[in-house]
C-alpha cells in the first residue's frame, strides 16, 4: 500500500500565513503529479494547486498569487505555501499524488487530510 500523511494545518489570523507539508510512503517506484484539494464545510471538494514531476505548476484562480506549491523528489514530498489566508481559505485540506507502484503501474491515492481554519 501507498500512505499520503499531510501535517502543518491549523489556527491562523486572515492575513498570516501556514505551509503544508504532504508525504508519501510505502511500496513505490515513482511518485509523478502532486496536488493540493480542499473541502469546505458543505460545499464540494475543490482544486487548488498542481506541480508535474518536472516542476511544471498550476494554481486555482482563488489561490494564485497567495499559495506556492513545490515538491522534494528526494523525500517524495509536496508543499503548499500559504500566505495572506483569508477566512475563505478555512477548509480541510487534501493531498493527491500520481503514484508508480512498480515501473508500469500507476495508481492515484489520496491523503486523510489536515484542517486550516483563518479567523477574521
Amino acid at each position: 500500500q501507498v500512505q499520503l500523511v499531510e501535517s502543518g494545518g491549523g489556527l491562523v489570523q486572515a492575513g498570516g500565513s501556514l505551509g503544508l507539508s504532504c508525504t508519501a510512503s510505502g511500496v513505490i517506484s515513482s511518485v509523478d503529479t502532486m496536488a493540493w484539494y480542499r473541502q469546505a464545510p458543505g460545499k464540494k471538494r475543490e482544486f487548488v494547486a498542481f506541480i508535474e514531476s518536472d516542476g511544471a505548476t498550476a494554481y486555482a484562480d482563488s489561490v494564485t498569487g497567495r499559495f506556492t506549491v513545490s515538491r522534494d523528489n528526494a523525500k517524495r514530498a509536496v508543499y503548499l505555501q500559504m500566505n495572506d489566508l483569508k477566512p475563505e481559505d478555512t477548509a480541510v485540506y487534501y493531498c493527491n499524488a500520481d503514484v508508480k507502484i512498480d515501473r508500469y503501474t500507476p495508481r492515484n491515492y489520496w491523503g486523510q487530510g489536515t484542517q486550516v481554519t483563518v479567523s477574521a
